[in-house]
């Protein structure tokens, strides 16, 4: 078998439905197997995925083992020669891993391949491609001056050797996944993806960030922003400190300050609400139970042409190819917002920001 594809799931059971929708279009053509590992989960993530993806190997963990434990057990079960981490959270596009399967054939020593990234208002993840967090790098980020973490050496669209991948989508061959002996279980949630791609460098394998697909990420949602975010996050740095550099208390000292001012923007970002001027349907039909949920008329296009600021745009996966919604979200400073309506579901989704939770309308 050609591709594993490993979706670590926690309680985001209609995101998750979304993304096994891209996948599956995705893996069409592919000799690949798709592998639901579920985190003991509170919804009906598993149920869903029993009825309405038969095909997936649907792995139901009895507690919440986190994120590279649970990311290992999925490996264990895997059978394909490359794979692929991947969030719940992320909508891939129908020729996303054709490409990369195509770009990494080629290369030697070939460690993790990336693609760009963006979230659910079209802005482009930075994070997509980054540097190693040395103590100076990351007091620089702290501190606003971010230009030496991220990996500036390459557009968004480019293609090149870059240090640091995120965990939301990587590319691996498995035989070099097991020879770094995969996510250190050390780390419960975050740092793991910095950790496993500074492994894989200095295991003399080389990492790729692949700017010419372009994957959804709808930042933050398979692992809420809570209470314990800060914690969760300072402690897997600390992690990482300590068994790649040398500890630094002054480092720890400002890294705290740092997250507890990240964390406080955050709660101030999420209370702008911005009241939907229309909706926008993107289809070749109306939808009537639609309308009704939201009260109001959709404006239907086959194609976006000009809307109106604060527009809610919904993009009708019926109609549109998943590669298609993804070039359609687009950053716009009308400050429009999307929808995407999976094929074959009964309810609309997205995220206005790489903050808070995405909101889910049914219908």
């Amino acid at each position: 078998m050609k591709l594993s594809i490993i979706i670590l799931n926690y309680n985001v059971q209609y995101f998750l439905e979304l993304c096994l929708r891209s996948v599956e279009a995705a893996i069409k053509n592919l000799e690949a197997e798709i592998i639901v590992v579920d985190n003991d989960s509170e919804d009906n993530s598993c149920e869903m995925v029993k009825k309405l993806f038969p095909k997936v190997k649907l792995i139901e963990n009895k507690e919440n083992f986190g994120f590279s434990k649970g990311n290992n057990i999925g490996v264990l079960q895997a059978k394909g020669e490359y794979l692929c981490i991947l969030n719940p959270d992320t909508v891939v596009a129908e020729d996303t891993f054709v490409k990369l399967l195509e770009f990494a054939k080629n290369k030697n020593k070939l460690g993790i391949v990336g693609c760009r990234l963006k979230n659910g208002s079209g802005l482009f993840l930075p994070e997509s491609k980054r540097n190693i967090p040395r103590v100076n790098v990351a007091l620089r980020k702290i501190l606003g001056y971010s230009k030496s973490y991220y990996a500036t050496h390459l557009s968004k669209k480019d293609i090149g050797e870059v240090a640091i991948l995120v965990g939301a989508f990587m590319l691996i061959k498995k035989e070099v996944y097991n020879a770094v002996k995969g996510f250190d279980e050390d780390y419960f949630m975050y740092g793991e993806d910095i950790d496993l791609s500074y492994k894989i460098l200095k295991a003399g394998y080389k990492n790729y960030y692949y700017g010419d697909t372009t994957a959804i990420h709808f930042k933050g949602e398979s692992t809420l922003r809570d209470k314990n975010y800060a914690r969760r996050f300072f402690g897997a740095m600390q992690i990482f400190y300590e068994k790649h550099f040398k500890q630094n208390l002054f480092f720890d000292m400002v890294v705290w300050l740092g997250i507890k001012l990240a964390f406080l923007l955050r709660r101030i970002r999420k209370m702008k609400i911005n009241e939907v001027s229309e909706y926008v349907f993107v289809s070749d039909k109306r939808n009537q139970k639609l309308e009704k949920v939201l009260n109001k008329k959709m404006f239907l296009q086959s194609k976006l042409d000009s809307v109106k600021p604060n527009s809610e745009i919904i993009l009708d996966a019926n109609m549109l190819s998943y590669k298609e919604i993804i070039e359609l979200i687009t950053y716009s400073d009308k400050e429009l917002t999307y929808k995407i309506l999976p094929n074959n579901s009964d309810f609309i989704i997205g995220s206005n920001d790489g903050f808070s939770q995405g909101k889910v309308i049914f219908f």
